[in-house]
């Protein structure tokens, strides 16, 4: 336990100090990203994949080890994947194709059996670029992944998985200390690098957890603890399906920017939205342990569905023949 705090502490430090003296670097390299009129440098990934990976990676090779060594190796693959996006724009094919191999690699199919194992890879790829979707808001990706990754802690302690324990709490604590850098206004922003690994690691941690555990309530279970990000996938996708706008293409449509079309401020929208992941993820944890039934989980589902809708009515894309230029050339951003 005194090395879990001890872990923690450093893991915060070291990132909100590696973030920041990453910042100048990154913004002289060009490593940026346009965020309402202002270049925020993509350090803060790189800051926490580094941190976590070190911090981590010495106590599982320093000890008989603890079974999360190749999750570690793929969830370094999978940033590295997404630093080559931040700096030359891979095709989201590219993406996709890498992250699904490296989840493949990693699902342990010998306690969730070949189909399960693919179906639980399949998702884990929904969830990682859902994730990478939430980094368009300054704090919404850091404040969901700390939320997310204590709630998979907590889960993984309840069956005594130290291992993956440790690593998600060393990951919310190095989220933590980027956040420092990336409340509003944003000075450092995660990245591809950043926002694909934290979900990659996130979602194959909890398929560790779940595994042996049955498929139906394990679904849930998954569901609830990341019910926020798969809210605004979903929500995104039959947005932009609806309008017949390219999938792949980015645009001011997720659950953050339909809040502040709504009023709410930039944090007000991320304390919103950290508030719902709370929420779904006590549910998940909760039910994990035996405490709640799957009438929970439903209820889970239900709101989210009732959050989509409602939120789907309104108003986001502006009519091309009323939009100057200029203003088009900005929505094209990407936004997730």
């Amino acid at each position: 336990m005194l090395y879990g705090i001890a872990a923690a502490a450093t893991a915060l430090l070291v990132t909100a100090l590696l973030a920041a003296v990453l910042r100048i670097p990154a913004l002289r390299l060009r490593l940026v990203e346009r965020r309402r009129q202002r270049d925020v440098p993509l350090s803060g990934g790189v800051a926490v994949v580094v941190v976590t990976g070190a911090v981590v990676g010495v106590r599982e090779w320093g000890s008989a080890g603890s079974g999360i060594g190749g999750l570690l190796v793929a969830g370094g693959v999978v940033a590295l994947l997404g630093l080559v996006d931040d700096v030359w724009r891979l095709r989201r094919r590219v993406l996709v194709a890498g992250t699904a191999v490296a989840a493949v690699c990693v699902v342990p199919y010998g306690e969730t059996g070949v189909g399960t194992g693919l179906l639980a890879a399949g998702w884990a790829v929904g969830v990682t670029f859902a994730f990478r979707g939430l980094d368009h808001a300054d704090g919404l990706a850091g404040t969901v992944g700390v939320v997310t990754a204590f709630g998979v802690a907590a889960c993984a302690a309840i069956d005594v998985l130290d291992g993956v324990a440790v690593l998600m709490s060393v990951l919310a604590a190095a989220l933590t200390g980027f956040l420092l850098h990336n409340w509003h206004p944003a000075r450092v922003a995660l990245g591809s690098c950043g926002s694909m690994s934290v979900g990659f690691v996130i979602a194959l941690g909890l398929v560790h957890v779940r595994a042996g555990f049955g498929l139906g309530e394990s679904a849930g279970v998954l569901f609830a603890l990341t019910a926020l990000v798969s809210a605004d996938a979903v929500l995104v996708l039959l947005a932009r399906r609806s309008v017949g706008r390219p999938v792949v293409r980015g645009g001011p449509d997720h659950l953050a920017h339909r809040l502040r079309r709504l009023g709410l401020t930039v944090p007000g929208a991320t304390v919103l939205l950290a508030a719902g992941a709370v929420s779904g993820v006590l549910v998940g944890v909760l039910a994990h342990a035996g405490r709640l039934g799957g009438d929970a989980l439903w209820w889970v589902a239900g709101v989210a569905l009732v959050v989509v809708f409602a939120l789907s009515r309104v108003p986001v894309y502006a009519d091309r023949r009323t939009v100057s230029p200029q203003v088009r050339a900005s929505l094209r951003v990407r936004n997730g």
